[in-house]
């Protein structure tokens, strides 16, 4: 799917915007030049399509300092871009593991250092840094808690992630992340600790009220079957329980 295809279908699916995740862009990791980024940019406002952000690969528990600098610099990079795009937020990871031969606490404090550099620099381009929960370094909701008030940013929040949600009880670990989202990923399904259950959809919204979100709540849907459908499906049950 182009990405104008791709416009003009969230468009008729009833989506006000998109998240626009940065390697779907043709070239990426490179960031594009000012004429395909603005041609992005027409090509979504002629369908009525804003972008509610975007999002990059990156890994800030790498222990060589180099390679690290060369991640920051790759976020850097495309807050810009994102700033060009009009999207005002960027999304980003912590890392996949932690650092061989590091502490779980200095690897924490690199991660919160590395976030925080890039919420001072998106400041500067009015692009706020969203740290996504992804099951990757920092799991649970006081691990996540506490790194987003290490960094202490204005220019940084959570992207929640509610298919990454550590169980037993997913909905009570939302809750507590509720107050630190900046935007979403509303999956299909959630953890329970032993498994996976499709989300209680009804019960999500009922929280997202109760704590007075406002803002975009983008959705991703995962797995086999038509993906159209699939999004289709998935928008529909949030838009009956909104």
């Amino acid at each position: 799917m182009s990405l104008n295809s791709l416009f003009q279908f969230v468009a008729q699916t009833g989506f006000s915007a998109v998240d626009l995740t940065a390697y779907y862009i043709p070239g990426y990791p490179e960031v594009p030049g000012d004429q395909l980024l603005y041609e992005i940019k027409r090509k979504a406002f002629r369908t009525g399509i804003s972008f509610s952000g975007t999002g990059v690969r990156n890994d800030f528990t790498v222990a060589d300092q180099e390679l690290l600098a060369g991640e920051i610099d790759h976020v850097k990079q495309w807050i810009i871009a994102a700033s060009k795009l009009g999207a005002p937020n960027i999304r980003v990871f912590d890392g996949k593991a932690q650092s061989a031969g590091k502490s779980v606490d200095d690897t924490q404090k690199q991660v919160a250092n590395a976030f925080r550099e890039c919420a001072r620099f998106g400041s500067r381009y009015g692009v706020t840094v969203a740290f996504q929960n992804h099951n990757d370094f920092l799991v649970s909701a006081d691990e996540i808690i506490d790194i987003i008030r290490r960094v202490d940013s204005e220019w940084f929040g959570l992207m929640l992630d509610t298919g990454s949600v550590a169980g037993p009880d997913p909905y009570s670990e939302i809750e507590k992340l509720i107050p630190y989202a900046l935007t979403w990923q509303v999956k299909e399904k959630v953890q329970t600790g032993i498994g996976t259950s499709p989300v209680d959809m009804k019960r999500l919204m009922e929280l997202i009220h109760k704590h007075q979100y406002h803002g975009f709540l983008p959705i991703e849907t995962l797995g086999e079957g038509d993906p159209r459908e699939k999004v289709r499906v998935l928008y529909q049950k949030v838009a009956d329980n909104l």
